[in-house]
């Protein structure tokens, strides 16, 4: 119910932890992939390391992203691109900032929603999208109000993407994750007295890794999840759950 084999699957973010923990997942699970990022030499390494065909563009360019998809035959999509932006209240928000998160992590995951649907739907053989959401769509996380509003919005995305393609035979779902402890996020989350807080408040009491989050994604993608379009799946360790 896991086997691939046949299907080609488009991983953006594929240089980053999640994304390129699920390029190696769906390659072992016989996908053909095509990898995908800005940091081509990164990509390289990824693609060299699983398999995986490297297809660099740049999430912040329309054109850049219908010139990559257009004519493929891609059969699912892991829209894991995205960026953290800052640490900031409401009052203390630098609007440029919050606008570049948006733009990455809603617009950029829409347009290739956008282009990657319409290929898919030309091929007639259905298929499945997954967003890579965050626990901040669905509570209030203090200093997230940049990232925790464009996961918001792509969460939208994904049940409306659910209801327009659901006739194709198109699934599309999100999924939410907690942190992964990485020296990007170890600046935040890592400090005694954000950590020993937050993680007091989740049931698992521990920070996730990447194969916890690519492992439900491959799930989702798989045709054992075949009754499953609109949904945002926490992985969170139980802490959306209070």
């Amino acid at each position: 119910m896991t086997d691939f084999t046949g299907r080609t699957i488009l991983v953006t973010g594929a240089s980053g932890g999640i994304g390129g923990a699920t390029v190696r997942h769906l390659v072992e699970a016989n996908a053909t992939v095509l990898a995908s990022g800005r940091n081509v030499e990164q990509l390289e390494k990824v693609a060299a390391e699983t398999g995986a065909t490297p297809l660099p563009f740049d999430l912040t360019s329309e054109d850049s992203i219908r010139e990559a998809i257009e004519g493929r035959d891609i059969w699912g999509v892991v829209n894991s691109g995205g960026w953290g932006g800052e640490i900031a209240t409401p009052q203390d928000s630098d609007i440029e900032v919050f606008d570049k998160v948006m733009v990455i992590n809603a617009r950029g995951s829409l347009l290739v929603t956008k282009y990657a649907s319409r290929e898919m739907i030309r091929q007639g053989l259905g298929g499945a999208i997954v967003n890579i959401s965050s626990q901040a769509s669905l509570v209030a996380l203090v200093g997230h109000i940049a990232y925790g509003s464009s996961k918001a919005a792509l969460d939208n995305i994904t049940r409306v993407s659910a209801l327009e393609l659901g006739p194709f035979n198109i699934r599309v779902n999100s999924v939410n994750p907690t942190v992964i402890m990485t020296p990007m996020s170890a600046w935040y989350w890592g400090r005694p007295e954000i950590e020993g807080p937050y993680l007091e408040q989740m049931p698992l009491g521990r920070w996730a890794t990447v194969d916890e989050i690519a492992a439900p994604v491959v799930f989702l993608l798989s045709d054992a999840a075949s009754m499953i379009s609109g949904v945002s799946l926490p992985i969170d360790g139980g802490f959306t759950a209070r």
